[in-house]
């Protein structure tokens, strides 16, 4: 089984209600190994929601306690994005997944960049929280830029 950033999937679970459809996840999406999670609704948080970015840091920051997840008009929501990362994590241990995709530049799902936390779209090298925290625990980590077709029938054993 796979993890996969649910907005990948179609579900409008995207901050601002919408989806971030891969042509090429939904491809193979019927052969019913991908597990959809959204870590900010499992953490708490509405969709619609507004943005949110990670000041002065990265997802690891958030999870040691040393930086904040905040939304564009000040609310902080760290403790819903460390929520969200365990439920995630919980559900990668019950279902025993064997990798995670997940989406680039979020402040939750991040594998290789989010932002920078000047709501400018300005990115920097970092992962999100519950990439943070997925790759803590060994769990490979890819984002939608890193896939290929090859790639994709490797993880699936197709």
């Amino acid at each position: 089984m796979i993890l996969v950033s649910a907005c990948l999937l179609g579900l409008n679970t995207k901050y601002n209600g919408e989806s971030n459809a891969h042509a090429l996840i939904l491809k193979y999406c019927s052969l019913g190994r991908f597990i959809p999670v959204c870590p900010e609704q499992l953490g708490g948080l509405p969709t619609p929601r507004e943005p949110v970015e990670i000041l002065n840091g990265s997802g690891q920051e958030v999870l040691s306690g040393q930086s904040l997840a905040q939304g564009e008009h000040g609310e902080y929501v760290t403790g819903q994005f460390i929520k969200g990362a365990y439920e995630v994590l919980k559900i990668s241990e019950m279902l025993e997944v064997s990798a995670a995709i997940l989406k680039e530049r979020s402040p939750s799902c991040g594998v290789n960049y989010i932002y920078d936390g000047s709501f400018t779209h300005r990115t920097i090298p970092g992962q999100g929280v519950t990439a943070s925290l997925l790759r803590e625990h060994k769990i490979p980590l890819y984002s939608e830029e890193d896939l290929t077709d090859e790639l994709l029938k490797e993880l699936l054993g197709v």
